[in-house]
């Protein structure tokens, strides 16, 4: 049998920590995933997480913002030191608190949201791992919302510091050190928290290895054996369509992911056959069409999981990306489909190159670029950010870089929350909405 991918890296890991001259921690598979995208496409910046908050103007005051932001990084590794590579290895070097506070200078007349997009697309590759950058529009806002005498907040961190768990700690922590607003915060992290950190990550890369062997190598051979890798690919400029439908109850909350599942595979069948069939055989950012995209199921992934039991709450990335092959035609009931989707998630601990590994074993020709990707938050789970007193409305900004050609972002709160974003290089705008449409419909006869 093949060494897995996991039990690789942490020898690699041990010989690069053993002759290092500081300390060095090691990286979860999705952690060290996003290092390596980055490398290899420094523009496309799809590994920041970033949310966004509207604040009347003035309320933030961004001296104390700073000294929030120092205190809670202080508190936890992934928010200290660099995340970067050790002769190829990739690592958490331990250090100090990695953070920017700053205000974007806008010009009266210009668009604030296009200067918060161009400054995180402006990430530099090491670092810092949390940026709180704050813009103000004076001259209104054309969203409905209006931005027009508001202060918009980016909440932005590297992915790789950064979970749905991580954010709702993150949030909570931010509110609370705004208060007390600590004139003297700590330089680093103490040794319980690094102890802490190297711990559960060391529990997540053995529940990796353990999750690696022969019975999920043979389930996602079968599950994504099919798939033909044609239509994936990171997307640099996009667009965005948002619609809120009424929050779901009962026994109707335990369908929302696998009714999800459903509607974004009815919209990604959409858009890349629409991709696939642009006028003289090329793709609506100039690309070649590839008919082959449609041949075959579409790869789906999202994120799924957590710590592993009796892991220490240390901030990270602790996600693995799971696949769904998104079959040709639509499914017949949502109930087949939860079946696969139950069986898939027997195997969710396989690491994501393992499951890319099964697959080209069972004869696809895929190298793991996702055709679609769909990401689901229980806003219940994350409390508001409170700063001075005030809550953060929190808003939508399109135009922001995928790792997908298309990506649907869903939240649940006091109403279930589904955007759509594509590629606008690839696909035209109408075919998007008419995406979208096939997306709402299938999600609205689930739910």
């Amino acid at each position: 049998m093949h060494a897995s991918i996991t039990a690789a890296y942490l020898a690699r890991y041990r010989s690069a920590a053993a002759d290092s001259p500081v300390e060095l921690l090691p990286l979860t598979g999705a952690q060290r995933r996003f290092l390596i995208t980055r490398r290899l496409a420094p523009l496309t910046r799809s590994d920041v997480a970033p949310v966004f908050f509207a604040y009347p103007a003035g309320a933030l005051d961004l001296e104390r913002l700073g000294r929030a932001a120092t205190t809670v990084a202080a508190c936890h590794p992934a928010l200290c030191g660099a995340f970067g590579t050790v002769r190829g290895t990739p690592v958490l070097r331990t250090g100090g608190p990695s953070v920017e506070v700053a205000r974007l200078d806008v010009a009266p007349g210009a668009d604030t949201r296009q200067a918060l997009r161009e400054a995180l697309l402006d990430w530099p590759l090491d670092g810092p791992a949390l940026r709180l950058l704050v813009a103000r529009q004076s001259d209104g806002g054309s969203d409905g919302g209006s931005d027009g005498g508001e202060d918009l907040l980016a909440l932005a961190l590297d992915h790789a510091a950064c979970d749905e768990q991580s954010l709702g700690v993150l949030v909570g922590e931010l509110t609370e050190a705004y208060r007390r607003d600590d004139r003297s915060p700590a330089t680093g992290p103490d040794p319980r928290a690094v102890a802490d950190f190297r711990e559960a990550v060391e529990l997540q890369l053995a529940a990796e290895e353990a999750a690696a062997g022969p019975a999920a190598q043979a389930h996602w051979g079968r599950r994504l054996g099919g798939l033909t890798g044609a239509g994936g690919g990171a997307a640099r400029t996009t667009g965005m369509l948002v619609e809120r439908l009424p929050a779901v109850g009962g026994s109707a909350r335990g369908a929302i992911f696998p009714a999800l599942l459903d509607a974004v595979g009815a919209a990604a069948r959409r858009l890349h056959r629409a991709g696939g069939r642009s006028a003289g055989g090329r793709s609506a950012g100039g690309r070649p069409a590839d008919s082959s995209r449609t041949d075959g199921p579409l790869a789906l992934g999202y994120p799924w999981g957590g710590r592993p039991p009796g892991a220490p709450a240390a901030l990270g990335c602790f996600l693995n990306t799971l696949v769904h092959a998104v079959p040709t035609q639509p499914a017949a009931d949502l109930e087949a489909l939860c079946d696969d989707w139950w069986d898939d998630l027997d195997h969710a601990g396989t690491p994501f190159d393992e499951v890319v590994r099964a697959a080209r074993a069972a004869g696809s020709p895929w190298s793991g670029g996702l055709d679609a990707m769909l990401t689901f938050e229980d806003l219940q789970r994350r409390p508001p950010l409170v700063l001075g007193g005030v809550p953060g409305r929190e808003v939508d900004l399109d135009g922001r870089p995928l790792a997908a050609p298309m990506a649907v972002s869903a939240s649940h709160g006091e109403e279930l929350t589904v955007r759509l974003a594509w590629d606008d290089e690839r696909f035209p705008a109408a075919e998007a909405e008419a995406a979208f449409a096939d997306l709402l419909a299938v999600l609205r006869r689930h739910l």
